[in-house]
């Protein structure tokens, strides 16, 4: 018996099997159930497992996510898919219309046009072509001119002194002012290789400067160690002489028949301080031809221990009257200084600067005089030239003691003349068309001009190239571009911007000199050759030159201006090599052609560090 259930009924257990098929008997039998409630509640019932059994119902109808296999990564099959679609519109919008716009033909823009500067350079060149002595290469472009001079030197010369250059109107070749032109176009190429090759001269340019070195390496012994004499001129005569000779005869030099001496000296400190520079120069710009510019160097300094002797300390043109009637050098010390400075920049070796930089050379020569005269740049004087050049030095390395001292004096001569070009301060006068009177009012100005308006354009681009905007005169700040403006102003005036509206540069412009003081250019070319006296009815003629000596700047007008052209007047009509030298170098220095800058580091390519490299670290340290 078991006790009650307090809440009623019995308790007993239950056969929960029986009920169970009681209950489906009797749901089976009675006919009065909804059969869809029944099935509804069997559905419930079903998602209600399987949420138990599975997942919240939002998570059970997502979809299970993709991927493609790429390799060495598998990556969503939708990110995929974006990827690949965006590339697609990425090339569709952006590299498609690029490849049509490149496959499609079009015309190139024309490049600016050069500027004034660049086409007279261009014709100023071609007067070294003209000027050429000796065999003449095929590709020389002047059709009047043929191989002369082939005998130059011989027999009495080894090897002869054939080739050069003739100076000017008449066929002698003067070896100090000739030196002197190849050293200044060494110089323009050393600052300005660039500007050259942007113009296409660059190759055209080192072809003339190796025509002259190649010359003045056979007017010594160059294979020696010691020299005895030099080679000072090959020609020449006197100006009232009637004798044949290169003065007084008027022939072609492809026509010469008349004796042609050659003269040397066994004292000639300045053209062999001058050839020197010359090769230590050029042997600069041929670095690229190593044996070429070792044989440069090597006759430059076989040359210095000739020129430093003082047994041998005399002017090369003493006691040469057909050298003292055209090129009669005034001093030797500037040339020392110049040479120096060449010779240490293509070398290296100290001996050099230190000769350029010692205190007796410089009060020699009257450097620091501050007098108008010595700030004038020419084939005789060297100082502004040499100054600047050292200058250069001064500004771009610093090298300090022992140099500071007299470089820092170099430094400030070239300020002061920088300062008296300029028209403010009233050093030099001026015509009233605007050109300065370098030379004093003396003839042929153009010359001096061109080698000043050189020197002032190349100080102003060192100002730049270093952040200097500019330099003192006295108490006032000038800054640099009223250099350029000055050097323009001259090479302007040159180019035709002058009360007569004449170019002095042949070839150059509509209106130029057409009777220069040439021999070549005044008689026909026709295969036919005059004797000496033959040729000299083209001299007096007033007809126009039948060959245009093309980019020969001539001597240029007088101090009013006014300009004859006339063929007897050679000191307004006649050409030389040094000033179409200091032309050439002016318009590169001015040209935007190339850009505005200057080469900084060729010159100090063989300069050797000024301070002790750096020693290195020491290995680390091992227990």
């Amino acid at each position: 018996m078991h006790p009650g259930n307090v809440w009623g009924g019995s308790l007993d257990a239950v056969d929960s099997d029986r009920i169970a098929a009681e209950e489906e008997e009797r749901l089976r039998n009675t006919t009065e159930w909804d059969r869809g409630a029944i099935h509804s509640q069997r559905s419930e019932l079903d998602e209600t497992q399987q949420g138990w059994l599975l997942a919240p119902q939002d998570n059970w109808r997502k979809k299970k996510k993709k991927y493609v296999n790429l390799g060495c990564v598998s990556v969503s099959r939708t990110v995929f898919l974006w990827t690949v679609g965006s590339i697609a519109v990425l090339f569709l919008v952006v590299a498609l219309p690029i490849i049509i716009v490149k496959s499609l033909p079009r015309h190139k823009s024309a490049p600016p046009p050069p500027d004034n500067y660049t086409l007279a350079l261009h014709k100023a060149l071609q007067f070294f072509d003209a000027q050429k002595s000796g065999k003449l290469p095929k590709k020389n472009k002047v059709s009047w001119r043929g191989d002369s001079g082939t005998k130059d030197g011989l027999p009495d010369v080894v090897g002869g002194l054939v080739g050069g250059y003739y100076d000017g109107g008449s066929n002698v070749k003067f070896h100090f002012p000739m030196a002197f032109s190849m050293t200044m176009l060494s110089w323009s190429l050393i600052e300005y290789s660039h500007k050259y090759k942007a113009i296409d001269e660059y190759d055209h340019m080192r072809d003339v400067l190796k025509w002259g070195t190649d010359y003045l390496l056979l007017t010594f012994n160059n294979s020696a160690t010691r020299l005895d004499h030099i080679y000072t001129q090959v020609g020449g005569g006197l100006r009232d002489s009637e004798s044949p000779d290169d003065i007084y005869c008027w022939q072609k030099p492809e026509d010469m028949s008349y004796d042609r001496p050659v003269l040397s000296s066994t004292s000639a400190a300045d053209l062999g301080a001058e050839v020197s520079a010359a090769l230590a120069a050029a042997s600069i710009v041929f670095t690229d031809k190593p044996d070429y510019a070792k044989k440069l160097k090597k006759g430059a300094e076989t040359l210095y221990p000739f020129f430093r002797s003082k047994s041998r300390r005399k002017r090369y043109s003493d006691g040469q009257p057909t050298a003292q009637a055209f090129y009669n050098s005034t001093s030797m010390f500037d040339e020392f200084m110049w040479a120096g400075a060449w010779l240490y920049y293509a070398t290296g070796n100290k001996t050099y600067i230190q000769f350029a930089t010692t205190p007796s050379v410089p009060q020699t020569a009257k450097a620091f005089a501050n007098r108008p005269e010595l700030m004038v740049p020419s084939w005789n004087n060297k100082l502004p030239g040499a100054m600047l050049l050292m200058t250069r030095y001064r500004l771009f390395l610093n090298p300090g003691f022992p140099y500071e001292n007299m470089l820092n004096r170099y430094h400030n001569a070239t300020g002061i003349t920088m300062c008296a070009y300029l028209k403010q301060y009233n050093v030099f006068n001026r015509t009233s068309g605007g050109l300065m009177q370098l030379n004093l009012g003396k003839p042929r100005p153009l010359e001096y001009v061109a080698h000043a308006s050189f020197l002032a354009s190349l100080f102003a681009d060192y100002l730049n190239s270093t952040g200097v905007p500019g330099w003192y005169c006295g108490p006032t700040f000038v800054e640099n571009h009223v250099l350029k403006d000055f050097a323009q102003s001259q090479i302007d005036y040159i180019l035709g911007d002058n009360p007569l509206k004449m170019s002095y540069v042949v070839g150059f412009g509509k209106k130029f000199p057409r009777r220069v003081h040439h021999r070549g250019a005044t008689i026909p070319n026709d295969k036919k050759r005059r004797s000496c006296r033959e040729g000299l009815k083209y001299r007096d003629t007033k007809n126009p030159n039948p060959n245009n000596i093309t980019g020969a700047m001539v001597g240029g007008p007088n101090k009013f201006d006014e300009f004859h052209d006339l063929r007897n007047n050679y000191n307004a009509s006649e050409p030389t090599l040094s000033g179409n030298a200091g032309l050439v170098a002016a318009l590169i220095s001015l040209t935007s052609s190339g850009g505005q800058q200057i080469d900084k580091n060729t010159m100090f390519n063989s300069v050797p560090p000024l301070y002790s490299p750096t020693p290195p670290p020491p290995k680390a340290w091992k227990p």
